[in-house]
């Protein structure tokens, strides 16, 4: 019996420039470089017999689905995706694709974000998904705007510090 997930909710349609390279050469590097050389390691492990005992071509079957699921994703996926390029016609409130710098209203403590797609975030490089509930906070806001936000840690209060675009 398989394993029933419910399906995941809808996610923003929307990418950066850098975002929709980015997809775009993964898909290019699974479709061109990784999936026939998991295809020919799979058909090399075929060939030595009894498929039922041979762990090497489970392993490879396993990752050549796992492949093409990717593929098939990101196929749809950047079908689907809006190219965000331009800055917006009030650059002093933040919107997707903002570097927007926030500070703890309780602590002093700062912290910088860009929001960008729900494809491209990078929480090392302080990208946040456009979907996710700080970034939904933050739209609209200005410099010396507060705003609250209820987060996994509880509920939080910032200031936006500094919006920027590039």
């Amino acid at each position: 019996m398989g394993r029933w997930l419910p399906p995941a909710e809808k996610s923003t349609a929307l990418v950066t420039p850098e975002g929709h390279a980015r997809l775009k050469a993964e898909l290019d590097a699974l479709w061109r470089v990784k999936r026939p050389e998991v295809v020919r390691a799979l058909a090399a492990a075929a060939a030595e017999g009894d498929r039922s005992e041979n762990a090497e071509y489970t392993y490879r079957k396993k990752q050549l689905g796992e492949i093409d699921r990717r593929v098939r994703y990101l196929s749809k996926r950047l079908e689907t995706l809006r190219v965000v390029d331009t800055t917006p016609s009030d650059p002093d409130a933040v919107f997707f694709g903002a570097h927007v710098e926030v500070e703890d209203a309780v602590s002093g403590e700062s912290a910088r974000y860009r929001i960008v797609g729900p494809d491209e975030t990078d929480a090392r490089r302080g990208w946040i998904s456009i979907d996710s509930p700080l970034a939904r906070a933050m739209l609209r806001k200005r410099v010396d705007d507060a705003f609250e936000v209820e987060l996994p840690g509880g509920r939080r209060s910032y200031v936006i510090v500094e919006v920027g675009y590039g």
